[in-house]
Protein backbone atom coordinates (compact mmCIF):
# COMPACT_ATOMS: atom_id res chain seq x y z
CA UNK A 1 0.00 0.00 0.00
CA UNK A 2 1.46 3.49 -0.68
CA UNK A 3 1.85 5.71 1.86
CA UNK A 4 -0.59 7.84 2.71
CA UNK A 5 -0.16 12.03 2.71
CA UNK A 6 -2.74 14.88 4.02
CA UNK A 7 -3.13 17.74 1.65
CA UNK A 8 -6.16 20.54 2.53
CA UNK A 9 -8.96 20.81 0.96
CA UNK A 10 -8.77 22.79 -2.39
CA UNK A 11 -10.35 23.42 -6.12
CA UNK A 12 -7.90 20.53 -6.90
CA UNK A 13 -9.31 18.21 -4.93
CA UNK A 14 -12.67 18.88 -3.98
CA UNK A 15 -14.62 16.86 -6.89
CA UNK A 16 -12.42 14.26 -6.29
CA UNK A 17 -13.69 14.52 -2.00
CA UNK A 18 -17.16 14.52 -3.58
CA UNK A 19 -17.03 12.00 -5.67
CA UNK A 20 -15.69 9.54 -2.73
CA UNK A 21 -17.97 5.93 -3.16
CA UNK A 22 -19.72 4.60 -0.04
CA UNK A 23 -20.92 0.45 0.95
CA UNK A 24 -24.44 0.01 0.66
CA UNK A 25 -26.18 1.28 3.77
CA UNK A 26 -24.07 4.04 4.91
CA UNK A 27 -24.91 6.89 2.95
CA UNK A 28 -27.99 6.83 6.11
CA UNK A 29 -24.94 7.79 8.59
CA UNK A 30 -23.40 10.36 6.38
CA UNK A 31 -24.54 13.06 8.60
CA UNK A 32 -26.19 13.05 11.70
CA UNK A 33 -29.11 15.44 12.59
CA UNK A 34 -26.84 17.44 15.32
CA UNK A 35 -24.60 18.23 12.77
CA UNK A 36 -26.96 19.71 10.71
CA UNK A 37 -28.68 21.29 12.49
CA UNK A 38 -25.48 23.24 14.34
CA UNK A 39 -23.98 23.85 10.39
CA UNK A 40 -25.70 27.22 10.62
CA UNK A 41 -23.53 27.97 13.43
CA UNK A 42 -20.72 26.82 13.03
CA UNK A 43 -17.57 28.97 11.87
CA UNK A 44 -15.47 28.36 8.76
CA UNK A 45 -12.65 29.82 10.46
CA UNK A 46 -12.89 26.73 12.79
CA UNK A 47 -12.89 24.29 10.26
CA UNK A 48 -10.15 22.19 9.14
CA UNK A 49 -10.89 20.00 5.94
CA UNK A 50 -7.86 17.50 4.76
CA UNK A 51 -8.31 15.07 2.37
CA UNK A 52 -6.18 11.39 2.47
CA UNK A 53 -4.24 10.53 -0.45
CA UNK A 54 -2.98 7.56 -1.31
CA UNK A 55 -0.53 8.51 -3.91
CA UNK A 56 -2.56 10.58 -6.41
CA UNK A 57 -5.80 9.32 -5.61
CA UNK A 58 -8.16 11.04 -2.78
CA UNK A 59 -9.35 8.23 -0.83
CA UNK A 60 -10.28 10.07 2.65
CA UNK A 61 -11.53 13.27 3.73
CA UNK A 62 -11.69 14.31 7.10
CA UNK A 63 -13.51 17.58 8.51
CA UNK A 64 -12.68 19.05 11.86
CA UNK A 65 -13.77 22.07 13.93
CA UNK A 66 -11.57 23.08 16.55
CA UNK A 67 -13.30 26.01 18.49
CA UNK A 68 -12.56 26.44 21.86
CA UNK A 69 -15.55 29.07 22.23
CA UNK A 70 -18.41 27.19 20.71
CA UNK A 71 -21.71 27.05 22.83
CA UNK A 72 -21.81 23.05 22.85
CA UNK A 73 -18.63 21.09 24.36
CA UNK A 74 -19.13 18.63 21.68
CA UNK A 75 -18.17 20.65 18.72
CA UNK A 76 -14.85 22.47 20.11
CA UNK A 77 -13.01 19.82 19.32
CA UNK A 78 -14.67 17.49 16.75
CA UNK A 79 -14.61 15.82 13.99
CA UNK A 80 -17.25 16.97 11.69
CA UNK A 81 -17.08 14.65 8.88
CA UNK A 82 -15.01 11.14 7.76
CA UNK A 83 -15.49 9.40 5.06
CA UNK A 84 -13.17 6.91 3.47
CA UNK A 85 -13.85 5.16 -0.18
CA UNK A 86 -15.72 1.95 -0.13
CA UNK A 87 -12.50 0.35 -1.75
CA UNK A 88 -10.21 1.76 0.98
CA UNK A 89 -12.37 0.81 4.27
CA UNK A 90 -10.60 -1.49 6.11
CA UNK A 91 -6.71 -0.11 5.25
CA UNK A 92 -6.13 1.75 7.44
CA UNK A 93 -7.49 5.57 5.73
CA UNK A 94 -9.69 6.31 8.44
CA UNK A 95 -7.97 5.72 11.34
CA UNK A 96 -5.10 7.50 9.17
CA UNK A 97 -7.23 10.82 9.22
CA UNK A 98 -8.52 10.55 12.86
CA UNK A 99 -5.15 10.58 14.24
CA UNK A 100 -4.01 13.30 12.15
CA UNK A 101 -6.52 15.48 13.33
CA UNK A 102 -5.50 14.09 16.89
CA UNK A 103 -2.66 15.57 16.67
CA UNK A 104 -3.75 18.95 15.27
CA UNK A 105 -6.12 19.18 18.23
CA UNK A 106 -3.05 18.34 20.42
CA UNK A 107 -1.00 20.93 18.81
CA UNK A 108 -3.92 23.68 20.01
CA UNK A 109 -3.91 22.59 23.57
CA UNK A 110 -7.17 20.52 23.13
CA UNK A 111 -7.36 17.01 25.62
CA UNK A 112 -10.04 15.07 23.86
CA UNK A 113 -11.79 15.24 20.52
CA UNK A 114 -15.36 14.66 20.11
CA UNK A 115 -17.67 12.56 17.21
CA UNK A 116 -21.01 11.99 16.58
CA UNK A 117 -22.63 8.88 15.29
CA UNK A 118 -25.99 7.35 14.57
CA UNK A 119 -26.36 4.52 16.22
CA UNK A 120 -26.98 1.60 13.10
CA UNK A 121 -25.76 -1.73 11.68
CA UNK A 122 -23.98 -0.49 8.94
CA UNK A 123 -22.96 2.77 10.67
CA UNK A 124 -19.56 4.21 11.90
CA UNK A 125 -19.90 2.91 15.77
CA UNK A 126 -17.51 -0.04 15.74
CA UNK A 127 -14.70 2.09 13.90
CA UNK A 128 -15.04 4.70 16.08
CA UNK A 129 -14.54 2.37 19.09
CA UNK A 130 -12.08 0.53 17.77
CA UNK A 131 -9.64 3.85 17.20
CA UNK A 132 -10.21 4.23 21.00
CA UNK A 133 -13.54 6.83 21.00
CA UNK A 134 -15.68 6.01 23.87
CA UNK A 135 -19.31 6.61 24.09
CA UNK A 136 -20.07 9.89 26.82
CA UNK A 137 -23.14 10.76 25.96
CA UNK A 138 -25.90 11.68 23.47
CA UNK A 139 -27.10 14.57 21.48
CA UNK A 140 -31.14 15.72 22.08
CA UNK A 141 -31.85 13.71 19.00
CA UNK A 142 -30.58 10.44 20.45
CA UNK A 143 -27.08 9.81 18.62
CA UNK A 144 -24.36 8.90 20.51
CA UNK A 145 -21.47 11.16 21.60
CA UNK A 146 -18.15 9.56 21.39
CA UNK A 147 -14.68 11.03 22.87
CA UNK A 148 -11.29 10.31 21.96
CA UNK A 149 -8.53 11.58 25.36
CA UNK A 150 -5.43 12.73 23.78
Amino acid sequence: MATLRLEELSARNIVAANNLSLKPGQEQFIAPVSYSASATVINPATAWQRVVLQGDDVVGFIHGNFDPEAEHEEFRACIWRINVDAAAQGKGVGKFAAEALAEEARSRGFDHINVIWEPGEEGPEEFFHRIGFRDVGQTQYGETIGALQL
